[in-house]
């Protein structure tokens, strides 16, 4: 009788494997509700709830912080991280920059080690009507801005001597290049967990950032905020904005813990789209 039994229980099986991967492909292109899920694959609403109540406990997927709708959960991200390392990192710190541009009105973004600068993986914008353009793609030498002097402050000794030992660009009058004051800086950084740059990179963007970690606590990427400086920071808020970078960094950190460690990401060539990380050719400045 059981023998009887078998083909329908693995027909069973079947079918609730290819709807589980029906319901995590609908999510890949963002949140959604129950409902949304459900018209989305074409199943009774009470059968998507189920599938995602399973995939929830498995780690496949996870409701939004406050919310009902679901996203694509950190577990599915870390797997995908051998494939693809650059695109998990910016799936994971999707909803805290989306979170931290939100809360200070000003464009937050990823960015990546890439030899000896930054590559902005990431950027979230806001509605205010003046704000700075999107930067992703671009990448930029890391003694000019805070995420690569967030980087550079948890270099080995040797490493950041043999950065220092370059030749340093001054893009702006406000550009730091004496590596002398830059190690002083980079101290400063270390003791802080933030770095903030004034007109350094671009006249009138001010920005602020903070080192994120992996699972082995070695810093991999970093969480930024920019802003015009006729607002950014505003008078006194230094400290306040960057204990939230530094928060947001941090959120970030734990979600890469609870899923494991992507691989180490510089030396990469990642192709992007606008605020994402994709299919078309990077941009320079």
């Amino acid at each position: 009788m059981s023998i009887a039994r078998t083909p329908g229980r693995r027909e069973s099986r079947v079918q609730s494997i290819e709807r589980a991967f029906a319901v995590l492909s609908a999510l890949a292109d963002g949140p959604l509700g129950v409902t949304e899920v459900a018209d989305r694959v074409e199943l009774p609403k009470s059968t998507a709830a189920r599938l995602l109540g399973s995939l929830q406990r498995e780690g496949a997927v996870e409701q939004e912080p406050g919310g009902t709708r679901y996203r694509v959960g950190s577990r599915i991200v870390t797997l995908a991280a051998t494939v693809l390392p650059t695109r998990s990192m910016v799936v994971l710190a999707r909803p805290e920059l989306e979170a931290l541009a939100l809360a200070m009105g000003e464009a937050a973004g990823l960015s990546i080690p890439e030899g000896s600068r930054v590559h902005y993986v990431d950027q979230v914008d806001t509605p205010n009507p003046v704000s700075v353009r999107d930067w992703t793609g671009t990448r930029v030498a890391m003694h000019a801005v805070p995420s690569g002097l967030v980087l550079l402050a948890h270099l080995s000794p040797a490493g950041l001597e043999r950065f220092l030992a370059r030749p340093m660009e001054a893009f702006t009058p406000a550009t730091v290049t004496d590596p002398g004051i830059l190690r002083e800086r980079l101290r400063q950084v270390q003791h802080d967990g933030y770095a903030w740059v004034f007109g350094e990179f671009s006249v009138g963007i001010n920005s602020v950032a903070a080192g994120v970690a992996n699972e082995d606590g070695e810093v991999v990427a970093a969480v930024h905020l920019h802003g015009p400086a006729y607002r950014f920071p505003a008078a006194g808020a230094d400290e306040r904005i960057g204990s939230e970078v530094v928060a947001a960094a941090a959120r970030i950190s734990a979600r890469i813990r609870r899923g494991g460690s992507p691989r180490p990401l510089s030396g990469l060539s990642p192709t992007v789209r606008r605020n994402r990380v994709d299919e078309v050719e990077p941009s320079r400045l």
